[in-house]
């Protein structure tokens, strides 16, 4: 998911990503690699972390990537993985907020002294 103007996310996209994001074990590896910043982790290192091993950090790892939210690139005998869509995580976050208080009242109709 590669966006640079919050208005452009369909409400389809940002569905799908946050679909992606709908499990606290993905949720729990994508925070990971985000700490770890560009450099990323090593699958092994990001197992330990989270708890995540195997098969399962493999199909939670697709998942993300498909996402666009990280990636894997083997280096060596080692598969780096990192989180590569800040930007798509700020557009979702201000997907979410773009419209706060759009069909809220008015402060000075409901509370004519705040």
């Amino acid at each position: 998911m590669k966006h640079t103007d919050p208005s452009d996310i369909s409400l389809e996209i940002a569905a799908s990503t946050f679909a992606a994001l709908g499990s606290e074990q993905r949720l729990a590896v994508l925070r990971y690699l985000v700490r770890a910043g560009t450099d990323g982790l090593s699958i092994g290192e990001l197992g330990k972390r989270t708890g995540v091993t195997g098969s399962t950090l493999t199909h939670h790892m697709k998942i993300l990537a498909q996402a666009g939210l990280v990636t894997q690139e083997k280096q060596g005998r080692s598969i780096i993985c990192a989180a590569v869509a800040y930007d798509a995580v700020r557009d979702l976050s201000a997907f979410l907020l773009k419209e706060c208080c759009a069909d809220s009242p008015s402060p000075d109709k409901d509370h004519p002294h705040g």
